[in-house]
């Protein structure tokens, strides 16, 4: 339908003409304006504040309250403790227990916080009228009026009570976060720096899975072994044979040129971790001749025959040495764990 065929008599202009044109000048349409401020119970009556400040601190204290429940669950319950929970059966005790304490912590605030504001705040509609955007001295000075006087109408200087226990509760809630970052992994403590090799430990050859005599290790051989009792069906053995793995290589002992080294070997039996100090790869390659070893990842070069020092690329220090001797029965065994912590630079070692 056009404004054609709309009679006149309906038209805007029409029906404000010999009223509101008086009225309102050029505008057709009044300005409705604000309907009439209707006061709150608790505006009139401070027993009704009261019963509101308290329920709002209520609230917020069931928050502080449900967030140290969730503290207290995931320290005290389980991961593989599950309880049945009509109508979602049997569930993760654990799970049910953290979502149910921050769901009510985070739900005591909101609902504190709208409680407040629907029945403490001043409910009282002002117009403001539109304005320039930029921050005239005038308008920062308004904003600051406004901040101060939504601050005094807040009631938050005058209701202690709940001034503080919105404190407690917006300062507890975070605790839940924390908490959360233990599932980052579990924490290094100093495992990092100990390896499964111990005093009296036996050398046992990795490929064989047989203890090692000093007669089975010849002169210009490389060998590989590993810490007895380490077996491949262990759950840790990845994270195991990653810290204890061992490069066993016999040179003459004439040719040996660091003096510790020569002390830490047996008749010239020398071992070493097989871990790269560069980023960890493992080190298999040997040459015969110079008894220098290498890295297959970034080519770090170590002299085995001074110390196990880089002589080339990236790697930052020497490879460890593990002090090795003989048993009774024959058997090569370690003297002690390494003296230093195996693999990369030292901050990632924990």
């Amino acid at each position: 339908m056009s404004s054609q065929d709309i009679p006149e008599e309906n038209l805007p202009v029409a029906q404000a003409e010999g009223a509101d044109l008086d009225k309102h000048g050029d505008n057709p349409f009044a300005d409705p304006g604000l309907p009439p401020h209707e006061h709150r119970i608790q505006d009139i009556d401070e027993r009704a504040a009261k019963r509101s400040e308290r329920t709002v601190a209520f609230l917020f204290t069931l928050s502080m309250l449900a967030t140290i429940g969730f503290i207290a669950s995931y320290v005290a319950l389980p991961v593989d403790k599950s309880v049945y929970i009509w109508p979602l059966g049997h569930i993760s005790a654990l799970n049910f227990a953290l979502g149910t304490t921050l769901g009510v912590a985070l739900f005591c605030i909101g609902a504190g916080a709208v409680h407040w504001a629907r029945t403490l705040m001043s409910d009282e509609e002002i117009a403001d009228e539109r304005h320039p955007i930029e921050a005239s001295p005038e308008v920062k000075a308004k904003v600051l009026a406004d901040f101060k006087q939504g601050a005094k109408e807040s009631a938050i200087g005058r209701r202690k009570l709940i001034r503080n226990t919105m404190f407690g509760a917006l300062t507890l809630v975070p605790l839940s976060g924390v908490v959360l970052l233990r599932d980052l992994g579990p924490l290094p403590e100093d495992k990092l720096r100990h390896t499964l090799w111990a005093k009296g430990k036996l050398l046992v050859n990795q490929n064989t899975n047989e203890p090692l005599r000093p007669e089975d290790v010849a002169v210009g051989s490389l060998t590989f072994a590993k810490p007895e009792g380490l077996e491949e069906h262990d759950h840790d053995f990845q994270t195991q044979i990653a810290k204890a793995a061992l490069m066993i290589v016999r040179i003459a002992p004439e040719d040996i040129k660091d003096k510790q080294e020569l002390e830490w070997s047996h008749e010239g039996i020398v071992a070493y971790s097989k871990i790269c100090t560069h980023v960890g790869c493992p080190i298999s390659l040997y040459e015969q001749q110079t008894h220098h070893v290498l890295c297959p990842c970034h080519q770090s070069t170590f002299d085995l025959t001074d110390g196990a020092r880089v002589i080339f690329g990236p790697a930052g220090h020497a490879l460890p040495q593990l002090r090795i001797g003989v048993n009774e029965e024959g058997y090569l065994e370690a003297l002690g764990d390494f003296e230093e912590p195996v693999g990369p630079a030292f901050w990632e070692r924990g």
